[in-house]
Parts: C-alpha cells; sequence; structure tokens
C-alpha cells in the first residue's frame, strides 16, 4: 500500500532518507541555516523548510541562533537536540570500570570511575556495573531510564553459542553463565558486549588514525596484548569472537606455551607483552625501574628509551620493536592489511621512535608492507569506542523518522 513504512521510494521513505541526511550534516558541520542544509542537501527552500519544521516538532533538531556578518536578514541557525537521546559506555578491566555518558552529538556529559581491585571481586559483577552506569549517570544529571542504550567492551569475548567470557580467565566475577540474562534483567536499556580491543579499533576508525581505511588491524599493547582485525570496513570477530586474540599466537623467539586457556597467556604475550618489558629492561642492566602496576611501568620505561639516542634504553626499545614485528609479521602476511595502528599504553609511550623501529623490522620479516601509524585517540580509547559504538545504533534508531 502507498505511503508504508519501509516500502522503497514511498513518501515517507524518501522524506527519512532526506531527514536522515540533513541530521547527519549537522552532526558533522554544526549549526547551518535552512538554505545552507538546502544546498548540501539538493533540496529546494520549502522541502528544506519543511523538513526542518518536521525535525523540530519531533524534538531531533532546534534552533540554536541566528547567522550574522552577511547582507540581509540574520538567518536561523538549526543543530541537532543534544537531548534527543543518550548513550553510554563501560570500559571494564581486573582494576576498574569506567563509565561515561553521551548525548547524541557524542559529547561526553558524565563519567564515572569505580575501583574493582583484587582477584575476587568485593560485590557482585552486576551491582557493579549498575553502580559504574548509575556515577556516570548521576554526574551527567540524568537518570538511569534516560539512557537509550549501553555498550560494555571487556578483555576476551562472550561465546555467541553459549553466552560465556571467553580469553579473559584474569577478570573475576564475569564467567557466571547466567550473567549476560542478569544484566539484561537488572538494566532498562540495551546492553551489548564487545571486545575492548575491538572498541579501541571502532574509536580509531571513526575519530582517529584509520579514518578512511577499510582494511587495517590495530595491535593493542596495555593489559594484554591483542588485535582488532578490520576488513572491508567491518571487524572481523570470528565463529566465537576470539578473532585478534594474538597474544595466543605461537611466535619465535619464546617457548610454546601450552594449554593457553588456563595459562591465559601465549608466545606472543611473553614475547612483546606490557609485562615482558621490565624484566627486558632487567636483563639489559637497567636499574632505574620505577614500581607500580606493570602496565603503568611498561609504559614509563619505553617512554623513557624513546627520548635515549644510545645505550641499554636504546637497546631496549630496539629488542622490544623487533619482538613486536615478530607476531605482527605473522598477522600481516595472512591479512594483507592497508594500514596497521599502534596502540595501548605500551605502544603509543614509544611514539613515533617506536613506530619507526617496528616498521623497519617488519619490512624484514614480512612479505606484506602495511604502513604503521601510533594511534590518534589517546584518551580512554576503549571507553571512546564504546560510546561510538553505542551512539551509531542509538542514531540509526532515533534518527529514523519512518516510523
Amino acid at each position: 500500500m502507498a505511503g508504508t513504512a519501509g516500502t522503497p521510494g514511498t513518501p515517507r521513505v524518501l522524506r527519512a532518507m532526506n531527514d536522515r541526511a540533513a541530521l547527519d550534516l549537522l552532526l558533522a558541520h554544526g549549526p547551518l541555516s535552512r538554505t545552507r542544509i538546502g544546498k548540501l542537501t539538493g533540496l529546494s527552500k520549502p522541502t528544506a523548510s519543511q523538513l526542518l519544521a518536521r525535525l523540530e516538532a519531533a524534538g531531533l533538531v532546534r534552533v540554536t541562533g541566528t547567522s550574522e556578518g552577511r547582507p540581509g536578514p540574520n538567518a536561523q541557525l538549526y543543530a541537532v537536540d543534544p537531548g534527543a537521546a543518550y548513550a553510554a559506555g563501560l570500559d571494564v578491566s581486573p582494576h576498574r570500570i569506567r563509565a561515561a555518558v553521551a548525548d547524541v552529538t557524542g559529547r561526553t556529559v558524565g563519567e564515572h570511575e569505580l575501583p574493582t581491585p583484587g582477584r575476587r571481586p568485593a560485590q557482585p559483577v552486576v551491582q557493579q556495573v549498575t553502580e559504574a552506569l548509575d556515577g556516570a549517570v548521576k554526574a551527567a544529571g540524568l537518570a538511569r531510564s534516560d539512557v537509550h542504550r549501553l555498550v560494555i567492551g571487556t578483555p576476551g569475548a562472550f561465546d555467541p553459542n553459549t553466552g560465556r567470557l571467553r580469553y579473559a580467565s584474569h577478570l573475576p566475577g564475569w564467567h557466571s553463565p547466567t550473567l549476560l540474562d542478569e544484566l539484561a534483567a537488572a538494566l532498562p536499556m540495551p546492553v551489548e558486549y564487545e571486545n575492548d580491543v575491538n572498541l579501541a579499533a571502532i574509536a580509531e576508525q571513526r575519530l582517529g588514525a584509520a579514518r578512511g581505511h577499510a582494511d587495517f588491524v590495530l595491535l593493542w599493547n596495555q593489559e594484554g596484548l591483542g588485535a582488532a582485525l578490520v576488513l572491508g570496513g567491518r571487524l572481523h570477530r570470528g565463529w566465537t569472537g576470539g578473532a585478534g586474540e594474538v597474544g595466543f599466537l605461537p611466535v619465535p623467539g619464546t617457548p610454546l606455551v601450552r594449554q593457553v586457556t588456563k595459562a591465559n597467556s601465549g608466545g606472543y604475550q611473553e614475547l612483546a607483552g606490557s609485562q615482558a618489558v621490565p624484566k627486558l629492561a632487567r636483563e639489559l642492566g637497567i636499574t632505574e625501574i620505577p614500581s607500580g602496576p606493570y602496565t603503568d611501568v611498561a609504559a614509563a620505561l619505553v617512554a623513557r628509551a624513546a627520548d635515549h639516542a644510545g645505550g641499554p634504553h636504546r637497546e631496549l626499545l630496539q629488542t622490544y620493536a623487533t619482538r613486536l614485528a615478530t607476531g605482527l609479521a605473522s598477522l600481516v602476511s595472512v591479512l594483507d592489511p592497508e594500514l596497521v595502528v599502534l596502540s595501548g599504553s605500551a605502544l603509543t609511550a614509544g611514539g613515533e621512535v617506536l613506530r619507526a623501529l617496528v616498521q623497519a623490522e617488519l619490512e624484514e620479516l614480512a612479505a606484506a608492507r602495511p604502513r604503521l601509524v601510533v594511534g590518534d585517540v589517546h584518551e580512554h580509547p576503549v571507553l571512546r569506542g564504546a560510546l561510538e559504538s553505542a551512539l551509531a545504533t542509538t542514531r540509526d534508531e532515533v534518527f529514523d523518522t519512518s516510523r
């Protein structure tokens, strides 16, 4: 029947397509006048006026001011209404949960960090998640029911066949077969779960060094060593969500690790993971090794080594680059990506100096020659990726005016 939502070519669908195009332009370019929106979309002035009136009535756009400094009367400027929807993200590690809420424009409006120290959780995971989320919601001046969607990033991945978390035995309390059902019952909004490194890749793809690239690998080194694989613009997760768990990859230079799931480690992790950096520094005779969590120690040692022109610090960085390139050679030989993004504190701390060393080593070890870059999303990339993922789905739902 003519006019039925979802029927290609009907006026309602065409109007919805124009609405979405205008909303995307407003998100990308900020406040725009009716005339400017008309030019960018190719719509006539009357049609652009009707579109903006429709979106304003739907609570999706609002007038934010008027243009100035041009001949003639000042034109009203329109922008996406930030309060049209809110989305949230969580970044979960063994030691803390970071939470943030963003409005539909992508601006972070509330953040909270909940410490979760110890191998055994002091409180149930459901309570940890709700407390972290509520802290960010409260900081935003909102209620939990205002959040349209939540994306939770964790190490490892939830097996789609069993619902259990795999590849992350170091995350206490998250392995119950009923956990996802318990969280669904406790939270009023739809919840999605994603691997933390995959979320870092989403952040780089939307906001950072991988923009415009359809095929890239993100190598992550922080609490663990992992990778995200983006092929044809889409994340490749594998059959059980374990694609990219390269820490388990057997590599030359370290003994084979057997029963890797019980050890929660593998050859590449032992060779080039964050915990290997302090050990390597001691072997090279470096005595000034800071104290603290091994991730912070590794980042500090790598940053210091990148500032030294020679001596054991330079040897540390060169050996570390060789170890990183050893595992990367296997990845790029199979995937042949256009780009490799280096992310995580134990990689970004080395900056351009480490990147250049790894690039040179990789060109000697692999036939494929991808370009290596350091990630551009420096502040909480996993959390930023969770927000970007939640916002993408939220916008698809809230901006759909065909219904």
